[in-house]
């Protein structure tokens, strides 16, 4: 059988071990979604431990901290310990606080004290901005030039990364790392295993945007020797607009004094002392700063019930076959239309492709007017992402059809070439 057609599709959809999972989710009417590494859809379970975390505060008002089947005063750490097998980390390495950008504030003010030498942040070009504008507040913090301190490993194709450039770039002028797991246009996924290996050898702190990867692709921190990480919990994790972010801290840098303190950044036992003198947590749990954002955490408790039933390994297998035969089909279907793959083809690929074309923003316009949600990244990127937990081999199938019939009837010039104010 043709491994590009609908009845490859339909046999696939039917061995599939994860297809029950399809219906734990509110999938749009009419509709093929294919943006969850940018927004997760809704299960049903999230929305259930939503509805439950408002319930406590209408019913039990300010004892929901303590009380309830969920306390509040607990939820970052219980997350953070459900979250650890996503990760790779052990018992209290995880805690689930703030959003991307503050997190990798905590983690640049805590890893990031120039002296000597020592005086650079090593990232890359390719990275998502948020990060970039991070380090860059965080070096002029210190009184510094970016333009000088920040080093951009430069990409041969802008789309991937060698990570022997990267490790060519750790020198002795460089004080701290931070490096996406995947990155977030072509979806390539470092050696984090190696480039943590080599920055522990040259004695340089070293952390990871997981925004692209949790949920997606197995990570073993704890086990690399990664210092840090922090990501976001609204793709692949499905925790909902806004949801809570996480970070991970390494054990062996339990104790270490963050570099922004907070409130909830203390050993609990202590927190309601009210000395001005405080007394952090020994774990993860000192690296927040404020109140936990409950109800933005709540859709998490149940999202993640489906990690822990499936186990990522899982999830990455089925991730890898969708891809794979979006490959596949898109090698058949649309040779003729001058589209190009710009994602690693092999399993150094996340959990989406990256298609190319210069008419990418009137396409991904077209494909959504025919029921398809892509994504498009500028100049010229089409991203799709069939996830495992929701999508089908059908899906897939379906979605390659709609893009070849779009340029084969060149309805994608019924609209502008250009981004909306929201990509």
């Amino acid at each position: 059988m043709n491994s590009h057609t609908l009845a490859y599709a339909k046999t696939l959809d039917e061995k599939d071990r994860l297809a029950s999972y399809r219906d734990e989710f509110y999938l749009l009417e009419n509709k093929i979604y294919m943006d969850g590494n940018s927004l997760g859809l809704l299960s049903k379970r999230a929305e259930k431990t939503l509805l439950q975390l408002l319930d406590s505060w209408k019913t039990l008002g300010i004892d929901g901290w303590t009380e309830g089947e969920h306390p509040w005063f607990y939820m970052a750490e219980q997350l953070g310990e459900r979250m650890a097998p996503l990760v790779g980390g052990k018992k209290g390495e995880i805690i689930a606080t703030g959003s991307t950008t503050s997190n990798l504030h905590q983690l640049a003010a805590t890893f990031y004290r120039p002296s000597g030498k020592r005086t650079k942040i090593l990232a890359d070009e390719l990275n998502f901005p948020s990060d970039i504008y991070a380090l860059k507040s965080q070096i002029r913090l210190h009184g510094l030039d970016p333009e000088e301190q920040l080093i951009r490993v430069k990409s041969d194709d802008g789309l991937t990364l060698r990570e022997e450039r990267i490790i060519d770039a750790m020198t002795e002028e460089v004080a701290l790392i931070v490096l996406p797991a995947v990155l977030y246009r072509s979806g390539q996924i470092l050696d984090m295993q190696m480039l943590a290996k080599v920055a522990n050898e040259k004695g340089i702190a070293i952390g990871f945007d997981l925004c692209h990867s949790i949920g997606s692709i197995p990570h073993e921190l704890h086990d690399w020797g990664a210092d840090f990480a922090f990501w976001c919990t609204y793709k692949h994790l499905n925790g909902g607009p806004g949801s809570v972010g996480g970070l991970f801290i390494n054990e062996r840098h339990f104790g270490k004094e963050a570099g922004l303190a907070g409130w909830f950044g203390s050993d609990k036992s202590k927190q309601f002392d009210m000395d001005h003198t405080m007394t952090a947590a020994t774990d993860a749990g000192a690296y927040q700063i404020g109140t936990p954002h409950v109800l933005s955490a709540a859709p998490l408790i149940g999202s993640l019930e489906m990690f822990e039933e499936i186990g990522i390994e899982k999830v990455r297998e089925k991730s890898l076959g969708l891809t794979q035969f979006m490959l596949d089909c898109i090698d058949e279907e649309l040779k003729d239309f001058s589209f190009s793959i710009g994602n690693p083809t092999d399993t150094s690929r996340g959990g989406h492709l990256l298609l190319q074309h210069e008419e990418a923003a009137r396409i991904c316009q077209a494909l959504k007017a025919a029921g398809v949600i892509p994504d498009f990244r500028t100049p010229d990127g089409i991203r799709l992402a069939p996830v495992a937990l929701y999508n089908s081999f059908e899906d897939v199938w379906q979605t390659v059809q709609i893009l070849k019939r779009i340029m084969t009837d060149e309805t994608y010039k019924h609209f502008k070439n250009e981004r909306g104010v929201v990509a």
